[in-house]
């Protein structure tokens, strides 16, 4: 009788313990390994006067070092464009579609901040700033290199492409939490500006500087495994 109570003391406790342990990681846990997809909305900053708008597709794979520092592979297609033969008086204009490929590091606010004690902080710790590198791979489907405006001006440059860019980037992580107040779905709004270590995108080569183009990007990523704690609770 006496072992049969000590084996059922024992095992309340136990139960208790791991109760109160899997309690104990409420709010602290998250997923290390996210996907995601984004529509960027591209302008190109080059060799033209005038900047069109264009769109551009994206997918991601984010390896999460902790709840507030991540790692991201990035795909992205799509197309950047510019310039006007007709009213930009060295008469470029050109169309590009390009793949990329590019590896990102990123930190948010709230690995540096303590959040626990202030809405605004609680607030803020979801911003971030990240940078990286990457290849892009350019090809012109359109482009007029000769002006009407100053007859035998031409413009030459190449119409394939492949070539560096840095991608720096800032914007908002806003997390989205499950019953046990895991992040397990985010809203990624941001804006990312790309430097390409060359002057090829547009087709021209003209000029002293490198082709650039900037990105408003909005897009979702979700939690697919890889849970684990983070030090602190994240949400509050």
């Amino acid at each position: 009788m006496t072992k049969f109570i000590l084996r059922i003391t024992l095992l309340t406790l136990l139960t208790c313990f791991t109760a109160l342990a899997s309690k104990a990681q409420v709010g602290y846990d998250y997923s290390q390994y996210d996907v995601g997809a984004a529509l960027g909305f591209n302008s190109y900053y080059g060799d033209v006067v005038t900047s069109k708008s264009s769109k551009s597709f994206i997918l991601n794979f984010d390896y999460n070092q902790s709840a507030f520092i991540n790692y991201i592979l990035e795909f992205q297609a799509g197309k950047v464009m510019g310039g006007d033969s007709v009213k930009d008086l060295l008469g470029r204009q050109f169309s590009t579609d390009f793949t990329s490929y590019a590896f990102r590091i990123q930190i948010q606010a709230g690995e540096l901040i303590d959040y626990s004690d202030s809405h605004l902080a609680n607030a803020l710790k979801n911003l971030y700033v990240g940078g990286g590198i990457g290849i892009i791979y350019s090809n012109v489907k359109e482009i007029n290199r000769y002006s009407l405006q100053l007859p035998g001006f031409y413009t030459p440059g190449e119409n394939k492409a492949s070539q560096l860019f840095f991608p720096a980037r800032i914007g908002y992580e806003l997390k989205v939490y499950n019953k046990y107040q895991r992040p397990d779905f985010k809203v990624d709004i941001g804006y990312q500006y790309n430097l390409v270590f060359g002057d090829n995108l547009d087709g021209f080569k003209a000029g002293a500087h490198n082709d650039a183009y900037g990105q408003f990007t909005i897009g979702v990523k979700f939690s697919i495994g890889g849970v684990t704690s983070y030090r602190k609770q994240i949400p509050y």
